[in-house]
């Protein structure tokens, strides 16, 4: 009886990886007929594109920030100052969060690749702009015990389906090793759209919008955490962010961000 099983189980364990195997070069035959038919194109000129969603020069118009820059706010400088020299910025109005780091500066490309993660459903662009993050916030990353997305509030999370700050923070936590937790900070009151409103009414509009729940404030004490966001422009929701993990103990709150606005003549004071 076991001498008439044993060629049976034979054929058809066979059977099945000759099956597996036709299916995955049907799945690769499929993808690459589509790649023909429907090519990638640059999100910001629309011409045709391999891989990551910019073309050659899109990529070579994205300012990426590196030093010399401002030590607390990442803020480049136009020439070096010295080490731990701060920004006028830095020393006027110093945040809530202890530093803030981006990968880019906000122009019309990094704009461009914000707005299509943001309101476009073009999830796709994620693993690029969380790799350039990841490598911007290597200092940061490697002190913090916690990934936190920047929350939306359950209304807004529910017409656009997803959390592009979500999305970026899952590629840094696989890129750095630092776990992500999306649920350990909330936003309790729906906050108008931040576009247009000076900075008095940034800092206004999310005051007290957001709060580490009371059943995660134990995970929050004593741990050093990255906020993660698409961009900051004033810096008032990540203030206002780090300000509710500082409440419940945080050791400290660092910023990461994709792209950050840089006005036109920053120095170092």
């Amino acid at each position: 009886m076991k001498a008439e099983t044993v060629p049976s189980r034979s054929i058809s364990t066979h059977w099945r990886g000759t099956l597996s195997a036709g299916q995955r070069m049907l799945s690769r035959a499929a993808k690459l007929a589509l790649d023909i038919a429907l090519p990638t194109l640059c999100v910001s000129c629309r011409e045709p594109v391999d891989g990551e969603g910019v073309c050659a020069a899109c990529w070579a118009k994205l300012s990426f920030i590196a030093p010399p820059y401002c030590p607390r706010l990442g803020i480049p400088f136009v020439y070096d100052p010295g080490p731990e020299m701060l920004s006028m910025e830095a020393i006027a109005s110093p945040p809530a969060y202890h530093r803030a780091r981006a990968a880019v500066r906000y122009d019309d490309v990094a704009s461009t690749l914000v707005h299509s993660l943001k309101y476009q459903d073009r999830t796709d662009l994620a693993p690029a702009m969380g790799r350039w993050m990841a490598r911007a916030g290597r200092e940061l990353l490697g002190e913090a015990d916690m990934l936190i997305p920047v929350p939306l509030h359950w209304r807004r999370a529910w017409r656009r389906r997803y959390n592009q700050s979500g999305a970026l923070a899952r590629v840094i936590e696989r890129q750095a090793g630092v776990r992500l937790r999306g649920d350990v900070l909330r936003r309790v009151r729906a906050t108008e759209q931040q576009i247009g409103l000076s900075r008095a009414q940034r800092a206004t509009n999310v005051q007290g919008a957001f709060q580490v729940s009371a059943d995660h404030q134990a995970e929050v004490q004593g741990r050093r955490i990255v906020l993660i966001d698409d961009v900051l422009t004033s810096g008032a929701t990540l203030d206002a962010c780090a300000r509710a993990l500082l409440r419940a103990k945080a050791a400290r709150v660092d910023a990461l961000v994709f792209a950050r606005v840089v006005e036109t003549g920053s120095r170092p004071i």
